[in-house]
């Protein structure tokens, strides 16, 4: 499966255009934690690009989430590594996060939503003014940004990466993409 055919999928399942977005500046983030780790960037940005792909026809039955959408990336013909890493990034199921990816993906998902919110508050709502000292200060701050889990961000450093590394290869890698996702 190519980007192309990965976004046809996904808006034939999801129609929430922020959600979208969400999963775009996954994807971006997946792609800039590939180049830094050597891995294979493609399938890394597909697994950040598909990993919600069943959120809306499960967000009010979470214990359902990405149980089905493992099972629709395995119906597509999908590696069993980005299959496993999407169906163990929603920790309800209390699945094992074993391979890279997965411990990548698992950070990178609140990562997004940490670095959207950091933008939003800028005067301009632009990721360009964003900085890694105000996303690491932002962070900081219990009450901002709520659903983005400090934990799981943190928890990059299982990869060899620091939390600072992470955040400044989470805002470039989302910047590129600044256009697409709206910021």
């Amino acid at each position: 499966m190519n980007r192309e055919m990965a976004l046809k999928e996904i808006t034939s399942r999801v129609s929430n255009k922020n959600l979208i977005n969400h999963m775009v500046a996954v994807e971006a983030i997946m792609g800039g934690l590939a180049e830094k780790l050597g891995e294979d960037k493609e399938r890394w940005m597909l697994c950040g690009l598909l990993h919600d792909i069943d959120y809306e026809e499960t967000m009010d039955a979470p214990e359902k989430h990405s149980i089905l959408g493992a099972k629709i990336l395995e119906e597509l013909g999908l590696d069993e590594d980005i299959v496993y890493a999407v169906k163990v990034h929603n920790e309800i199921h209390g699945l094992e996060r074993k391979s890279r990816m997965d411990k990548a993906l698992w950070a990178a998902d609140p990562l997004s939503g940490l670095i959207t919110a950091c933008a939003l508050v800028m005067p301009d709502k632009k990721l360009e003014n964003v900085t890694v000292d105000s996303v690491l200060k932002k962070m900081k701050k219990k009450d901002f940004a709520k659903g983005a889990n400090r934990e799981q961000i943190k928890s990059i450093e299982e990869i060899g990466l620091t939390l600072e590394e992470f955040i400044e290869i989470g805002l470039e890698s989302m910047k590129k993409i600044a256009q697409e996702i709206g910021l």
